[in-house]
């Protein structure tokens, strides 16, 4: 984790050439998502049908989302607090998800357990930086490996909330962390 740490920070932070290549309008990339389809989802077991309904879902099968499901009301130069979060982030958090978005540069091409996903692909470089809802940091679930990639790519796995620090500031980083099950 200290090697996600310190690239998130060296990429986000110290590099003014990746810095505020996001702004916050709510532009994306326009790309297309797939419904789940019957081999995303696992099969109910009988303690899941007493589960109310919205529970299950969440267990149980990938929901295709979009950056914008994951953006909230918020400054950029404003501090992070966890009540910013709206009610449907929170209900994500620990479900899984799909969601596309472009890799950001890594120093290895093949063989990645690590990397983070952004919002567009850092080609409108201005303003002051990304947004923290930009980025989500994606671990690789052990013996799962990504490839680099400059194209939009589709990361499916579990969606947490973690916070990551800048060491010399301790301003907020990151907030959203991925537990990568699949590259697509």
């Amino acid at each position: 984790m200290t090697h996600l740490r310190t690239t998130l920070w060296m990429l986000l932070i110290a590099s003014p050439m990746l810095a505020g290549c996001s702004d916050s309008s709510g532009e994306q990339p326009s790309y297309s998502t797939t419904e789940a389809t019957a081999e995303d989802e696992s099969p109910v077991s009988e303690l899941d049908k007493a589960k109310p309904k919205s529970q299950v879902a969440r267990s149980t099968r990938i929901q295709d989302k979009t950056f914008d499901d994951i953006k909230f009301e918020m400054e950029k130069t404003d501090p992070f607090k966890r009540s910013l979060f709206t009610p449907e982030i929170e209900a994500l958090f620990g479900g899984r998800i799909r969601i596309r978005g472009y890799m950001l540069p890594t120093p290895r091409s093949e063989g990645l357990t690590e990397f983070v996903l952004m919002r567009d692909n850092l080609e409108c470089c201005f303003g002051p930086g990304a947004a923290l809802f930009d980025c989500i940091l994606v671990t690789m679930k052990d013996g799962k490996t990504a490839k680099f990639s400059t194209r939009p790519i589709a990361v499916e796995g579990t969606f947490r909330f973690q916070e990551f620090m800048d060491p010399v500031n301790g301003s907020h980083l990151a907030i959203y962390a991925l537990d990568g099950e699949a590259v697509k």
